[in-house]
């Protein structure tokens, strides 16, 4: 299994640690990407184990498909389709659950793929790409109002309404159909920007996101997520910008209050029904020595919790 490991795996042994990797046990990787967390669980696991792992790219799953264990499988597939993807396998209940968010580091360096503007190539953004519309047919029917919300909800940028603007006035002389058009066309409508970030950086992240449906299909899954765990087991996930973080924070911290009463109800606190997960630990970075080795780490947050009942 010495296919795909080029890149560096962000918080590889944190995210395995906070499984707590039962050798019989029965696990996900959601997002398998080049495999680097799927090869350390497989490394725990003994020979009863069982590790099913999703993704939506089809290079992820050609790396994946070429890995010969009976204990792993990999399916082509959103792990918003979690819950589906297990009754498929014949599977009820899981020992843990891991979501590694974001897009991968071999994505942002195939410049087919359109993640970035670091080269200049046809505008993409899917993770997918046997499914969905890509960035540049989006760009040519968007209407004004819609880009402007997206890059400022998606991307947090402030300039969004006059970035917007500029792409709906250049498109009506030319398609924008390259990741150099785009990225030049936010580099001129943005007047300021932090030291060291590239103009179009939360423009091309906002897109992608919407393109892919970040977040709806993590606010999708992650219900699924406790519901699929056995008592005990782990679910861990690691984000890589504030959107992301903080969904999962906010869900996490719902799902370990329970339910809430009016302060006057005469209710004993033992009658209160407690919450579905318990949170482990705190939110976890990168450390000193993986930032040196891998700077993408820097915007990671790792968050832990664990199923607490099982009605």
């Amino acid at each position: 299994m010495s296919e795909g490991f080029a890149h560096a795996t962000v918080l590889l042994n944190e995210a395995v640690d906070a499984l707590a990797i039962k050798p019989g046990g029965i696990y996900v990787d959601c997002t398998f990407g080049r495999g680097g967390h799927s090869k350390l669980i497989l490394e725990q696991l003994g020979s009863n184990g069982k590790l099913i792992a999703l993704d939506k790219d089809l290079t992820a799953i050609s790396v994946g498909s070429q890995w010969r264990d009976s204990r792993f499988c990999i399916v082509h597939s959103s792990f918003a389709k979690l819950a589906e993807v297990l009754r498929m396998q014949g599977v009820e209940m899981v020992d843990g659950i891991l979501l590694d968010l974001g897009v991968s580091s071999p994505q942002l360096d195939e410049a087919e793929r359109g993640f970035s503007f670091r080269f200049d190539a046809p505008l993409d953004m899917r993770m997918d790409v046997s499914s969905g519309t890509t960035a540049a047919q989006w760009l040519a029917e968007v209407n004004e109002d819609l880009l402007g919300e997206v890059i400022h909800d998606y991307g947090e940028e402030r300039f969004a309404k006059q970035i917007a603007r500029s792409i709906v006035a250049a498109r009506t002389i030319q398609p924008i159909n390259t990741t150099r058009q785009l990225a030049e066309l936010v580099g001129k409508a943005v007047r300021t920007r932090e030291p060291g970030q590239n103009p179009a950086t939360r423009t091309f992240q906002a897109i992608r996101i919407y393109i892919n449906q970040e977040l709806e299909e993590l606010t999708r899954v992650l219900p699924n997520c406790v519901n699929l765990l056995k008592s005990g087991g782990r679910l861990v996930v690691i984000s890589f910008h504030s959107l992301e973080d903080r969904i999962v924070k906010h869900f996490m911290r719902d799902m370990a209050e329970g339910d809430k009463f009016p302060r006057n109800v005469p209710i004993r606190a033992s009658e209160i029904p407690q919450g579905k997960l318990r949170l482990i630990g705190r939110a976890t970075r990168s450390g000193v020595l993986e930032l040196k080795d891998n700077p993408r780490a820097r915007s990671a947050v790792m968050r832990v919790a664990e199923r607490s009942d099982v009605s």
